[in-house]
């Protein structure tokens, strides 16, 4: 399965995939004309990563911004999550916010809320800060 490498848009967040280590990152943001355009080849890559996945799986939200209809995209996205956890694997959402930012740590608590894997809440400092 080949890494998913998204460049960043005006209107999209970049996103970076590797099924080999697990780690996921989406990052910008997220006000796409038409979301099923930018999300369906994201959701489906992730689909097929759950077919064979890291022992430890790692989605890193760094998200300044996101309207409604990515919203739902990025909830399916976790909700996701909760099959690799059911299957007994090591799941982990890195939810960045910016510490002004209190709406965005809100609805990153609120998805904490609606699925069952765990969720650390960092303030995001680095502006150069990459997924190692």
């Amino acid at each position: 399965m080949e890494v998913l490498s998204v460049a960043a848009t005006a209107q999209t967040p970049s996103v970076s995939f590797n099924p080999m280590n697990g780690k996921m990152e989406i990052k910008g943001r997220s006000i796409p004309d038409a979301p099923d355009d930018f999300w369906m080849p994201v959701l489906n890559w992730f689909e097929s990563y759950l077919l064979e996945p890291s022992d430890r799986t790692v989605i890193r939200l760094n998200l300044e911004y996101f309207n409604i209809s990515s919203s739902k995209r990025i909830l399916f996205l976790l909700y996701k999550l909760n099959e690799l956890a059911d299957k007994g694997l090591d799941v982990c959402v890195e939810w960045y916010y910016r510490e002004e930012d209190e709406d965005m740590f809100e609805v990153g608590q609120d998805y904490a809320y609606m699925v069952k894997v765990p969720f650390e809440f960092k303030v995001f400092q680095d502006p150069d800060f990459a997924l190692a």
